[in-house]
């Protein structure tokens, strides 16, 4: 049987992420130490890749008793208490804040300033603990309320202004769920700012790799296990295609998989380098 593989053209780093490593290639040229608060991406071949060329990744107890140093912030941003601490152990900053998630950081800390006029709640939908999150709470003085999924809407106090927000990575069909449970509960709609905050690459992605799951017997995902972003886009091509297997790398691969299959689809998500799903292709090779 003739196979055919297709990698996704759409598929790979996002804007922000390119950014980050080209960043961290760049001030690693100079030999100096440089450090990364957090995994500068949410795929550990592409933190092993550059950790291979000098990055060092630190967490933030680690960066708390940095001094005289260089640190990077990857694209998912930081609180201001970073930059405070930065500031008083005399450390440089090299920030790599995505642009979409600096917008947004801006948007959360304007809305903050009208909660405290006005008894108001800052809403982030989003997974607790996650940098990005991390990042967005930090502008409020850690007062937003986290809502993971509808079932959390219980704990925001619809009798107060609401301001709803959306990490920039999670599903944008769920984010709008929320959004129409708030507005069907709330009395007074003047109470209610909604800023749609998912990331367009994100959102317009969907449809994308739907079709191309479609038309694929089978679906190879390529993304890192800690990736919101690439179990997000996952669940898409699933819906689709049941026979979407997410790896992390080429050797997660089964043949067994592959079985019966003329048609092979490899893509990934924002966080995923092309040269891994370039990779993964050439061990399917092998095994077709």
């Amino acid at each position: 049987m003739n196979v055919s593989i297709e990698i996704d053209e759409g598929s790979g780093f996002c804007f922000g992420v390119v950014n980050a490593i080209r960043k961290a290639e760049d001030a690693l040229k100079n030999g100096k130490t440089l450090y990364c608060l957090g995994d500068i991406v949410h795929n550990s071949m592409e933190v092993n890749r550059l950790e291979e060329l000098g990055l060092k990744t630190i967490d933030i107890k680690a960066f708390e008793t940095l001094t005289n140093e260089t640190v990077l912030l990857r694209a998912h941003g930081e609180p201001p208490s970073t930059y405070q601490k930065a500031k008083m152990n005399n450390n440089q900053l090299i920030d790599a804040t995505c642009p979409v998630v600096l917008q947004l950081q801006r948007s959360v800390l304007a809305a903050h300033k009208k909660t405290i006029k006005n008894n108001g709640q800052v809403v982030i939908f989003g997974k607790k603990g996650h940098a990005e999150v991390n990042g967005l709470v930090g502008q409020t003085n850690g007062k937003a309320i986290v809502i993971e999924s509808i079932k959390d809407i219980h704990k925001v106090d619809i009798s107060r202004p609401v301001y709803l927000f959306s990490q920039t990575t999670m599903r944008v069909d769920k984010f709008l769920e929320i959004k129409a449970s708030f507005e069907q509960n709330i009395a007074d709609q003047s109470t209610l700012e909604v800023h749609n905050t998912v990331c367009k690459r994100v959102s317009g992605r969907i449809k994308a790799l739907q079709e191309f799951s479609k038309r694929n017997d089978v679906i190879i995902f390529v993304s890192g296990k800690k990736s919101s972003n690439g179990k997000a886009l996952h669940s898409e091509c699933l819906k689709v295609n049941k026979k979407s297997y997410m790896v992390a790398d080429e050797t997660e691969v089964e043949s067994s998989w592959l079985t019966q299959a003329s048609k092979i689809g490899i893509c990934g998500a924002t966080s995923t380098p092309d040269w891994l799903m370039h990779k993964v292709a050439k061990c399917i090779e092998c095994i077709t």
